[in-house]
């Protein structure tokens, strides 16, 4: 699958539309991910509502397998609920 000519080639998004990157996400690309503020991804974690992260140090980190399966459940609760 090629890459969208428009999307940068350090964009999170291309890269999740292209395959798994090879490197775990942050809390910016989260935001970027999905389109909102940096503080909602750290309300998420504070609240447990978003997709799962871990931390390194004092680093929070996101595998993008999880972050996959956070959407697919989101998708799969929205059809149900439709």
């Amino acid at each position: 699958m090629s890459r969208p000519r428009s999307a940068q080639p350090d964009d999170p998004r291309a890269t999740l539309r292209s395959g798994l990157p090879d490197r775990y996400l942050t809390p910016d690309d989260i935001a970027e991910i999905f389109g909102v503020p940096l503080e909602t991804v750290y309300q998420w974690r504070r609240k447990r509502t978003g997709p799962p992260g871990f931390r390194v140090g004092k680093h929070v980190r996101y595998d993008p397998a999880e972050v996959g399966a956070y959407v697919a459940q989101l998708k799969n609760v929205d059809r149900v609920a439709a």
